[in-house]
């Protein structure tokens, strides 16, 4: 089979012009049946695929999306990316995912290398509290860009999230109507959700009459398993725990809290017998599938996602006209399960 190294050998090759063949490969339906069955007739000769990428970059305005996230490695955003890019490839754009890995110079690296790709536009989910606000706000200016999950206000076209408050709140006024008012279970924010969860808390339990308590434990970065596991360790053995019902700031944290109680010999759930009632926040890909499984407040990954594409596609195909940005907020469900 004849090996075929570019876009102009495929041309003389089959005698259709390179403008014609650039232009089935943008779009099939764009040309007349009968080249178009030339053109699939002669890929299926010659071993030639084009370089969809090269393809791309050569346009005005690419088809190119950019998703990042602040860590890859978390299921949350990965399920958040999996539902953008299958959103992305549905509507004929091509997404392209980084991760900043927590980090803020590589979160800024992450954007200007997404300059040079000149994508229709990018969809971010910011570090957050970590994130180089300038740096994040000029690339903005230069890109239509619309914020997910991470709020940084008046940044971006858009944000789309989910609503903190409400899913506090209908966790708090269930763990307090079914059995005793909860701590706060938290670390280091690393991003504005975790002090929004926590003020909420504080506002709900004052509202039903009951005293908040906090416990913040030592530990920064992504690594929140490892955190909740550690933290919750000191808590117990100090005796620090002054209710037997613990909400964690997410999912990933009490992740690790129940770790540490299966250590320390706690048994954990609503049933007799348990010494320790413990809920999460988010509904973690991975959470249904703790020991026991974990009370917790879900997210709406397929409307934030969804949402949150929409909008950018609005914006690629109408221009930035100057409208206001939007927000947007999704409230949680709340899911019952046997911790708590």
């Amino acid at each position: 089979m004849t090996k075929i190294r570019n876009m102009e050998e495929f041309a003389r090759l089959t005698g259709i012009s390179r403008p014609t063949v650039s232009k089935y490969f943008n779009d099939p339906e764009s040309v007349r049946k009968t080249t178009r069955d030339r053109i699939e007739q002669a890929l299926a000769q010659y071993d030639y695929r084009p370089n969809i990428f090269a393809v791309n970059q050569n346009r005005k305005l690419t088809k190119n999306i950019g998703i990042v996230v602040p860590y890859l490695a978390d299921p949350f955003f990965a399920e958040i990316a999996r539902c953008i890019e299958r959103r992305c490839i549905e509507s004929g754009f091509w997404p392209i995912l980084f991760s900043a890995h927590g980090d803020q110079a590589l979160e800024i690296d992450i954007l200007d290398s997404l300059r040079s790709l000149k994508p229709a536009g990018v969809l971010l989910a910011p570090l957050g509290r970590r994130s180089d606000r300038s740096g994040i706000e000029k690339f903005c200016k230069d890109v239509p860009t619309v914020l997910f999950d991470s709020y940084i206000e008046g940044v971006g076209e858009a944000f789309v999230g989910s609503d903190n408050a409400q899913f506090v709140d209908q966790i708090v006024e269930y763990l307090c109507r079914t059995g005793a008012p909860p701590c706060f279970f938290e670390m280091q924010p690393v991003n504005p959700n975790a002090n929004k969860r926590r003020n909420a808390y504080i506002a709900v339990m004052e509202r039903l009459g009951h005293d908040p308590k906090v416990l913040r434990v030592a530990g920064d970065g992504w690594e929140f398993e490892k955190v909740g596991y550690e933290g919750a360790l000191k808590i117990i053995d100090s005796g620090q725990l002054s209710t037997d019902t613990v909400l964690c700031s997410n999912d990933r944290l009490a992740i690790g809290f129940l770790t540490a109680c299966y250590e320390r010999g706690l048994r954990v759930g609503h049933a007799a017998g348990c010494a320790l009632r413990v809920a999460g926040i988010d509904d973690h890909p991975f959470s249904r599938f703790t020991c026991p499984p974990l009370t917790t407040v879900a997210q709406d990954y397929e409307a934030v996602s969804n949402r949150s594409t929409r909008i950018l596609f609005e914006l690629i195909e109408g221009g930035r006209s100057g409208q206001a940005r939007s927000e947007t907020l999704f409230e949680g469900r709340l899911v019952m399960r046997a911790s708590a």
